[in-house]
């Protein structure tokens, strides 16, 4: 069973725009959408609502920069310092072109962060490089399984 990819975004519009993006780039893993940091963090460690899902990390997080209850630099620092989570692929998918942004989440260990583009091609091409990377070509660190085994 592939790992799904975590999408964390609150915008509708970039949410349908993230989700058919994907859907074009033909990838098989499961999307799965939290609205805030909150959820997001729920999610990971597999509390709350999402305390019967299936073990392991998913295969990469789209992680927005503004969220609303936990934002994304939060959300990437409580990551970056679990030890089952700190190795997973993170991936901040942002409007902001704040240098500030951007030096603090290199600092907090992101993987990658993405400027949305405006323009709607542009922005499929890149969703879809980007999941195609993370979730079928990036070699995860030994230990860590591309595929998450059925119970």
């Amino acid at each position: 069973m592939l790992k799904p990819i975590l999408l964390v975004e609150d915008n509708p519009n970039d949410l349908e725009l993230t989700l058919i993006a994907l859907e074009r780039s033909q990838l098989a893993n499961e999307v799965v959408i939290v609205r805030d940091g909150a959820d997001a963090l729920d999610y990971l460690h597999g509390r709350g609502a999402y305390a019967s899902r299936e073990q392991g990390n998913p295969a990469v997080v789209l992680l927005d920069l503004k969220l609303p209850k936990v934002d994304g630099l939060e959300v990437l620092a409580e990551i970056r310092a679990e030890a089952q989570l700190k190795s997973m692929p993170v991936v901040m998918l942002t409007s902001s072109k704040e240098e500030q942004d951007l030096i603090r989440s290199y600092e907090l260990g992101v993987n990658a962060y993405v400027v949305k583009p405006v323009d709607f091609s542009e922005f499929v091409r890149a969703i879809s490089d980007l999941g195609i990377f993370w979730a079928v070509l990036n070699e995860p660190p030994p230990g860590s399984q591309r595929y998450i085994k059925p119970r």
